[in-house]
Parts: C-alpha cells; structure tokens; sequence
C-alpha cells in the first residue's frame, strides 16, 4: 500500500502530505502548495483537462510539491495505508442535487469513515461547499464520526477561492467551510483543556 515510506520515497524528504479530492482546474491547489512549499500535496481527479492545466501549473512555477493521481480518489484510498496524511482538502464536490443522486455524494458515512482511516491522528479534514444540504449532510455525518472533532468554521482567507464557489457566490449561494480533526481513537490519551 502506498504509506508514509512510499511517500517519503516519491517526494524525496519527509515532509506533512496533503490529498486533495477534486481538483477541478487546480487553482486552490496550485496556490496553495505555492504558499506552503514545506507541505506535499496529492491532487486527485477523474477530469483530464483539469489534470492537464495543473500540470502546466506546476511546470510553471517549478513545483517540488505536487503529485497528481488522474483517477477515482475512492479507488486511490483503496492502495493508501492507514494514517497516510497529514490532511485532506474537497473543496466543492459534485453536489449530485438530485434526491435519487444524493447516494453518490463522497461525504457519505462509509466514504467518511474510509478517509479518516487514511489520516494521521492529528490529521485534518477540511470541506468546502455552497449547497446548503449538502454542508449539512456533511456537518452531520463528520459530527457523528467518532474520531472528528470540529465543525463550521468561518472561511479561511488562505484558502484560495475556486471558479465553482465563485459561480456559487455569484448565483447568491453562501459558502460552508467544515474543519475536522482526527482525534486518537483512544481518547483518554487526549489531555483536557
């Protein structure tokens, strides 16, 4: 399974690794992996072109720190071991607005569980969506997980802003940012504050 070792490996230091879901055209992650040049990121997505103009991103400005997956994350999270990341980004996902859709939507309870799986403990889950049922379906099932910690946050002016929330914002939709933690699933080893 791709770890820590095999990451190490392919980036050539020891370094925090991020996963991002969803890239679309990559502007959020090619801004911020220019920001953070001590963070690893992975970028992964199913949408070519989107691949396509990331790589020229990075071509670009020379970027040690990315490596991309052109692929289903779902089946990439089949291969990664279990706390792998220091975090992970899904900045608008497919909403699939359809009731009879709604199955597919990645912030599900058995999806969710797979991604904290890969998380280090420590590890953070950050969500981004202009859907209102769906930053509640989110806020629900990360509320309901055992390890997260967290919940609405107000939007981090470091995260950089995409064409889809801007088309939201646009559109007159509010953004919700959701910021979770991985906690030790042995919580009495998390002190009190």
């Amino acid at each position: 399974p791709l770890g820590r070792a095999a990451l190490t490996a392919e980036f050539g230091r020891q370094a925090p690794v991020v996963l991002e879901i969803g890239i679309g055209r990559g502007e959020a992650l090619l801004a911020m992996a220019r920001a953070d040049p001590a963070t690893d990121v992975i970028g992964v997505d199913v949408h070519t072109p989107g691949i396509a103009g990331v790589v020229l991103g990075i071509t670009e400005h020379d970027l040690t720190n990315v490596r991309l997956v052109h692929g289903d994350a779902l089946e990439l999270l089949d291969r990664v071991a279990p706390a792998t990341f220091a975090g992970i980004r899904v900045y608008f996902p497919d909403p699939w607005p359809k009731a009879k859709q709604r199955r597919k939507r990645l912030i599900n309870p058995p999806n969710l569980a797979r991604l904290v799986g890969v998380l280090e403990p420590g590890g953070f889950l950050h969500l981004a969506t202009d859907i209102v049922d769906y930053a509640d379906q989110m806020e629900a099932v990360c509320s309901a997980h055992p390890e997260l910690t967290g919940g609405p946050i107000p939007r981090p002016d470091w995260r950089p802003e995409t064409r889809y929330e801007r088309r939201g914002l646009d559109a007159g939709r509010t953004v919700t940012d959701l910021w979770y933690v991985r906690q030790p699933a042995d919580r009495s080893s998390v002190p009190s504050r």
